[in-house]
């Protein structure tokens, strides 16, 4: 695609076609658009790249991040970032010979029973950018950028990298760099699939040209993989969940064949009653209940209406209802914790409790 073309759509999709009559238009596209402001940019610029840039200025350290992470992480990720069923571990597996060298050895042992996040992420920066832009699960980008530094600072303590008294900041960053047990470990010389290595005289796995013209149609096909690659990590249709906007595809069956075409998508929600605002399953959806609860089934999470039958009957059921959607907890359906969901609006907190005081009927 040319730069220009590029600067085009960037324009267009940062100020919106069709508004160009407001502003001054950019030189050589009358009536579209116009060019984005440094400050739009740079609100779309977060991402933290390998050598640093893009990382805001701020500091943390290991005390404070543990105070944020036993309050905002913990729940999910365990105390000391072992995580539990659902969540993989993120500390583990990696010693102080795996810092010094920038290999990790246990990646070679195939008796090790796992492989935690520390012990294959090769940047701190990943950890930083992934941290800023995506957790907590339920509230992304609500730590403030301190915050973020001192949760990182917490994780690289936790794994051995750097001392208690280490102050992770955009000016010591590239320390902590200097002693991430993976960082040797990553490489790109390699292709997807066997005989494509680049060091083999193979192909890379992206070409990153654009047919500009004479393409050939979308192909309505499950997948391209071939024979030996297609069902490696099993049937995607029985591991992907039946919420959300996701599908899955049969993987065991050849690309273009009518089983593999079909897709497994979730039931499309009622129809809301007039003055009733959105249907209650859509909020499941738009909170992301919907992510861990089924409706008639257990998934990470009790089933909807299962919870509701088990606290029919009390006097304070709504109330006792709320309190514990807004404070979280663990125990009462088993080890795997649910995160207070202190965001939701009362008006759509009180919609849910309701349909779960009714029975949570489909």
């Amino acid at each position: 695609m040319s730069s220009s073309l590029e600067r085009l759509l960037a324009a267009a999709l940062l100020a919106g076609v069709g508004m160009a009559s407001a502003w001054a238009q950019p030189a050589g596209y009358p009536g579209i658009g116009r060019e984005a402001t440094p400050k739009e940019v740079a609100a779309w610029n977060i991402d933290v790249r390998p050598d640093f840039l893009g990382l805001p200025k701020g500091s943390g350290t290991v005390s404070r991040g543990q105070d944020v992470w036993e309050s905002h992480c913990a729940a999910c990720h365990g105390v000391f970032g072992e995580s539990n069923e659902v969540f993989s571990p993120l500390i583990g597996g990696v010693t102080a010979e795996d810092v010094k060298t920038g290999h990790v050895a246990r990646l070679n042992d195939k008796g090790f029973p796992g492989r935690t996040t520390f012990m294959k992420v090769s940047t701190v920066s990943t950890i930083w950018d992934y941290v800023n832009r995506a957790m907590p699960w339920n509230a992304p980008k609500s730590l403030s950028t301190d915050e973020v530094y001192s949760v990182v600072d917490y994780l690289l303590n936790l794994s051995g990298i750097v001392p208690d008294d280490f102050v992770l900041s955009d000016a010591t960053m590239a320390q902590a760099q200097q002693r991430m047990p993976n960082r040797n470990g990553m490489t790109t010389d390699h292709g997807l699939w066997p005989g494509k290595g680049m060091g083999n005289g193979g192909k890379p796995d992206v070409k990153a040209v654009a047919c500009m013209k004479d393409c050939a149609g979308e192909p309505k096909v499950a997948s391209f993989l071939p024979d030996h690659a297609r069902n490696n990590n099993g049937n995607l249709a029985e591991q992907q969940r039946l919420v959300g906007p996701q599908y899955g595809v049969d993987t065991t069956q050849p690309p273009g064949t009518k089983a593999a075409a079909t897709m497994v998508a979730a039931p499309s929600p009622k129809p809301a009653a007039a003055g009733q605002g959105a249907p209650v399953q859509a909020l499941l959806q738009k909170y992301a209940c919907a992510a861990c609860h089924g409706v008639d089934r257990k998934i990470v999470g009790p089933a909807f209406q299962d919870v509701a039958a088990k606290y029919q009957g009390r006097a304070d059921l709504q109330a006792y209802l709320s309190a514990k959607i807004r404070s979280g907890g663990q125990g009462l359906w088993g080890s795997i914790p649910m995160p207070p969901q202190t965001a939701l609006p009362e008006v759509d907190l009180q919609r849910i409790v309701d349909w779960l005081a009714g029975g949570a009927s489909k």
